[in-house]
């Protein structure tokens, strides 16, 4: 069986799609709400920080990706990727990103989805040890602050999940942002996306896993349950997960075990499923992780994951409506090992 790690060659190919689209600026799909005749413009000016990568938030965490393998990967492709946060985190760039997610009009702006990942990239950058980490993380800093609002305006009133499995997930969401709450020890925040989390789904039992949609890059089920695995302490879990996927030892429900097929990768909506595939196996492996050793579910949470990795790994490039986001939910499934 292939064993699929985050080696030298792979940080490289994953830094070098990254840096070759998060400065493209077309072709572009805009989440813009026009408020008058000023506002028809272009991508980068609109958002002189995250313009690339065809839409804001595969933007942001194509950022997270040369952050994250930066910080990982020292000797790899450091200097164009240093270059390239000099050159695009400035407070002049940052301050006009900030002034667009600021505006009253503008508070759906990237809800959840965007939200979570540039908490995510501020998180990654917070663990940076070196000056220009610091610096960018300090650049940075202000539009958290937006998001940090945002979340906690919105939880509160959020009173249904949101299951889907698009950018609207909303378990997706609180499990991204728990990271950078915890650890920046944001306690109102971490608090508030607990409670909400534990509204929405402490009671889920016997998931039917009613998965995959034509468009998924999520899955409903298993990113539930890597919420919770941060949401709860380890007892809590090991108890809820029982009861939501009672049978994951004989790998059912069967829909969470068969990698999803793919017919046409350059149609960005079918292309999902290759997401789909690699975000199932971001999510396998970390379960795999939290069940107690001898656990039988190990076995059949990893090889869950193998089977989803060797189905859309190959295809991270190859055409642009998946090369401009699939190396980051790849990057994901390898760092849970």
């Amino acid at each position: 069986m292939t064993s699929y790690s985050l080696t030298p060659p792979v940080a490289t190919h994953f830094a070098q799609l990254a840096l070759s689209h998060v400065r493209r600026e077309y072709p572009n799909k805009l989440d813009h709400v026009l408020l008058n005749t000023t506002d028809v413009q272009g991508p980068a000016a609109l958002h002189p920080v995250f313009y690339g990568s065809f839409d804001w938030h595969s933007c942001v965490h194509g950022y997270w990706v040369l952050a994250t393998l930066l910080r990982r990967e020292p000797g790899m492709a450091s200097q164009p990727i240093a270059a390239l946060f000099n050159e695009q985190f400035t407070t002049g760039n940052m301050a006009t990103e900030v002034a667009y997610a600021a505006h009253p009009s503008r508070a759906g702006f990237e809800r959840p989805y965007g939200w979570a990942w540039l908490l995510m990239l501020q998180a990654e950058l917070n663990r940076h040890q070196h000056e220009d980490g610091r610096r960018w993380a300090a650049v940075l800093q202000p539009l958290t602050d937006v998001f940090v609002d945002r979340f906690l305006t919105f939880l509160p009133k959020a009173t249904y999940p949101i299951r889907v499995g698009t950018h609207f997930n909303t378990a997706f969401a609180v499990r991204l942002a728990l990271e950078y709450a915890d650890g920046a020890g944001l306690r109102p925040l971490a608090a508030a996306l607990r409670e909400a989390a534990l509204r929405w789904y402490a009671n889920d039992a016997d998931c039917q896993a009613w998965e995959p949609g034509g468009d998924d890059f999520l899955s409903s089920a298993l990113m539930e349950a890597e919420c919770m695995r941060l949401v709860l302490d380890a007892e809590s879990f090991a108890a809820w997960l029982a009861a939501f996927l009672p049978r994951v030892a004989q790998q059912q429900p069967g829909t969470l075990f068969t990698p999803a097929h793919v017919s046409d990768r350059t149609d960005g909506k079918i292309a999902h499923l290759d997401g789909l595939n690699l975000s199932r196996a971001w999510c396998w492996r970390s379960l795999a992780h939290a069940l107690p050793a001898g656990d039988p579910r190990q076995t059949v949470a990893r090889d869950a994951a193998t089977q989803h990795l060797a189905a859309s790994l190959p295809h991270v490039a190859g055409d642009y409506m998946g090369e401009h986001w699939l190396a980051t939910f790849a990057l994901l499934a390898l760092l849970a090992d």
